[in-house]
C-alpha cells in the first residue's frame, strides 16, 4: 500500500466543486482529470476520474453515472486548521454561500474559533482556528 487518498463522488458536478475548492486554498490544484466519451457509461463530458490537492492533501472524485439513494454525510469532513481570524472568517464565508451551517463559527472552548458547514455540493468542512498559535 502506498499511499491513503479521500475519495469524493459526486452527482455530476465534480469539476464545478475542484474548481470552486482551489480556488478557496493557496497551493491547491486539479492534478488530472479524466472525462467520459461518446458511447460510454457516464454523460459525456462529466468527470470519470480525476485528482486534485488542496494544499498538498490529494483526493480523488468522479461524476457518478449511477444514481444511489446516498450522497455526502456531515460524519466523514475535511478538517482544516487556519493560521488567522481574517483566514477562518474568508473560508466560512465563502462555504456556506449555498451549503449551510452546521456549528455557526464561534468559540466552542476547544478552539478560539471553529465553524463547520456543508458547502453547496453537499461537502462537509470543520474549520478551526487553534487556541494556541
Amino acid at each position: 500500500m502506498t499511499k491513503v487518498t479521500p475519495f469524493l463522488m459526486f452527482e455530476g458536478n465534480a469539476e464545478e466543486a475542484m474548481n470552486y475548492y482551489i480556488t478557496l486554498l493557496e497551493n491547491s490544484e486539479i492534478t488530472s482529470i479524466t472525462r467520459y466519451g461518446p458511447n460510454q457509461p457516464g454523460d459525456e463530458g462529466s468527470v470519470m476520474h480525476a485528482t486534485f490537492s488542496l494544499k498538498g492533501q490529494e483526493f480523488m472524485c468522479i461524476d457518478s453515472n449511477v444514481k444511489h439513494a446516498f450522497t455526502f454525510t456531515p460524519s466523514f469532513s475535511i478538517f482544516i486548521t487556519c493560521d488567522t481570524e481574517e483566514e477562518i472568517d474568508r473560508l466560512y464565508e465563502k462555504l456556506v454561500d449555498g451549503g449551510g451551517p452546521l456549528m455557526p463559527l464561534d468559540n466552542y472552548g476547544f478552539s478560539k474559533k471553529f465553524g463547520w458547514i456543508v458547502d453547496k455540493f453537499g461537502v462537509s468542512w470543520q474549520l478551526t482556528l487553534p487556541l494556541f498559535e
